[in-house]
């Protein structure tokens, strides 16, 4: 089974309710998360669809939504609290 690329993705948003429908639609996605990061494994047309989705709850002129895709040459690894991951490609240390 080939795995999937992981992403970084992240928001600013000022309204409650566009906030409250980017948190909700991340965490269908994300393997974790905190507040308003996630880590999301998304293959092409997952990627495409999460903009497509997250698209509504941007307010272009005062929010921000960053996805960045993770490198996965490197270790990675947290610190602090973290839940255990179900992809075997991370290391977490909390």
């Amino acid at each position: 089974m080939k795995q999937r690329p992981s992403y970084l993705a992240a928001y600013d948003i000022s309204d409650q309710r566009r906030r409250n429908a980017a948190r909700r639609l991340l965490r269908g996605y994300a393997l974790d998360g905190q507040k308003s990061v996630f880590e999301c494994p998304l293959d092409l047309s997952e990627r495409t669809r999460l903009l497509g989705e997250v698209a509504p709850c941007i307010e272009t002129e005062q929010d921000r939504f960053l996805l960045v895709r993770l490198d996965g040459h490197g270790e990675t690894r947290g610190l602090g609290l973290a839940r255990a991951t179900q992809d075997a490609s991370c290391f977490y240390l909390g």
